[in-house]
């Protein structure tokens, strides 16, 4: 059996799933049928951190206000 390849786009998807979502690892992981270990180094690769998601957001409500 040989490994599996996985997009760009699925991986970033399934962090998604976890980081947006709030889905827990363990059942994102069974669904999509991939181990835990990968989602979690995935986490690590595509998932933002705290304060880049933070500005994120304040960049959003400020987009939001400036609207007509």
């Amino acid at each position: 059996m040989g490994k599996a390849n996985f997009t760009e786009d699925f991986k970033r998807d399934a962090v998604l799933q976890i980081t947006e979502r709030g889905y827990p690892i363990a059942e994102v992981a069974a669904r999509l049928g991939i181990s835990k270990y990968s989602l979690y180094e995935w986490r690590k690769r595509y998932g933002k951190p705290a304060a880049v998601a933070h500005d994120d957001d304040q960049a959003a409500e400020v987009r939001q206000l400036r609207l007509p």
